[in-house]
């Protein structure tokens, strides 16, 4: 017999999630033999490196940082990262500092600052990782004068708003920064770079995880102003950021730099953890529970309302006992004035559609452990769910229409609560059939 869907659901999450613990992921890919290093197809003599210097900014940036002490120990002269609140661990020679996040604040830029700042006394003989993971891109503004922080953050709660894929928002974000977009790489230039990253993106493009500050760009300003011009903000974009994208255009701001530029010699980008590690093992704990896994993709996009839909329907057609799998990212078009994010949302939408008779049981959540500007990961729910929160004075439908998934599904008693898992790759969407 199966295990019960309930705790089944739990069970397979928190294998998920052990699956993107940052430590083992870094230190089989981070290799120190007496005063030899290797990390991919990079091999450094350290004896020969005046000076390592750690650099980082995401969500995992801490966990990542300390998995770097552990293995080059004092052998770190310097090091400082950037992290979302609530984020911060203790590390013995890596300072950590917090910022906002999804929208950008004043901290983030004096973090950004001094990351550039760092990046740029690096000489040749100097080695400097950088440690990037999910939401590194939010955590380091630094607009181009005279675009400010304000504007920068309207841009961004623009195309939040509007259901931007993370790949958008990026390659948005690139073209009006000083840090994203491969400057990062040319600030430390003639230093060796090694990126180690966790990636939050669908396929794992090293330009788009954090906005590539260390990848070359191939993005470009006419498509950073075509995205605006798409999600239909463009009018609403503060004017500075529209005169860069347009002053780019016409040739008048220097691009990005692109694949085969020389300051890319010297660097090396390695993804250390991706989507499919924490796909995997919620297959492999699923199947160990007595659920026939079905893996429906790594790469899920789309509406989370409607892609919630449409994965009910897939899982319907499946004879039980069976897992219904995907991993990946969807987005949400807010129109209402609620609290939520996109597995939140997916979860309402799933309780508003799953039958009274049904024994579907659907979890969706977030990796790193927030979803949206909240304090859940995502939420659990059945049929008896919509009924529990109208209970509870909240009505599930009126919740979807305002995006406030965030407070029904408290009032329901179905918010997935993890707090930091210091871990971000992407999310996991589950539906048991038993």
């Amino acid at each position: 017999m199966p295990a019960d869907p309930h705790q089944a659901a739990v069970a397979i999450w928190r294998a998920a999630l052990a699956a993107g613990d940052v430590a083992p992921l870094l230190q089989r890919q981070l290799r120190l033999s007496g005063h030899r290093l290797a990390a991919g197809p990079l091999s450094l003599d350290l004896d020969l490196i005046r000076r390592v210097l750690v650099l980082g900014a995401g969500k995992a940036g801490a966990s990542m940082a300390r998995a770097v002490e552990s293995i080059l120990g004092d052998r770190v002269r310097e090091g400082f990262v950037v992290v979302k609140d609530g984020y911060r661990l203790p590390t013995a020679r890596i300072e950590i500092a917090e910022a906002g996040h999804p929208v950008p604040d004043g901290r983030g830029l004096a973090a950004s600052a001094r990351l550039l700042a760092l990046a740029e006394s690096a000489i040749a003989d100097d080695l400097v990782i950088f440690l990037v993971s999910g939401g590194g891109s939010a955590l380091t503004p630094a607009p181009v004068p005279p675009i400010t922080l304000e504007e920068k953050q309207a841009m961004t709660r623009l195309l939040l708003a509007a259901g931007a894929t993370i790949n958008e928002l990026n390659a948005v974000r690139k073209h009006v920064s000083r840090f994203k977009g491969g400057l990062l790489a040319r600030a430390a230039t003639p230093a060796p770079i090694l990126t180690l990253a966790l990636s939050d993106v669908i396929g794992d493009p090293l330009d788009v995880i954090a906005s590539g500050p260390t990848a070359p760009d191939p993005s470009t300003y006419a498509e950073a102003l075509a995205i605006l011009e798409r999600r239909g903000v463009l009018d609403r974009t503060p004017p500075s950021i529209v005169e860069r994208l347009r002053a780019g255009v016409a040739g008048a701001a220097a691009e990005t730099p692109k694949p085969g530029d020389p300051i890319f010699e010297c660097v090396t980008n390695l993804v250390i953890g991706n989507n499919a590690l924490v796909v995997d093992a919620a297959a492999a704990e699923a199947e160990r529970l007595g659920y026939r896994p079905h893996l429906l993709t790594r790469s899920l996009q789309g509406e989370a309302r409607e892609v919630a839909g449409d994965l009910l329907v897939q899982a319907r057609a499946l004879s039980g006992p069976v897992a219904l799998i995907a991993g990946g990212e969807t987005t949400v078009t807010v129109r209402g004035k609620g609290r939520g994010g996109r597995c939140q949302e997916f979860a309402l939408a799933a309780a508003l559609a799953l039958r009274e008779d049904e024994r579907l049981v659907v979890l969706a959540a977030g990796t790193d452990g927030t979803d949206g500007p909240t304090d859940a990961a995502g939420g659990l729910v059945d049929a008896s769910t919509a009924s529990r929160g109208s209970a509870a004075g909240v009505e599930a439908a009126r919740a979807l229409a305002d995006n406030d998934a965030h407070t029904f599904l408290t009032a329901a008693g179905a918010a997935v609560v993890t707090g930091p898992t210091n871990t971000n790759l992407l999310d996991l969407y589950l539906i048991l059939r038993p």
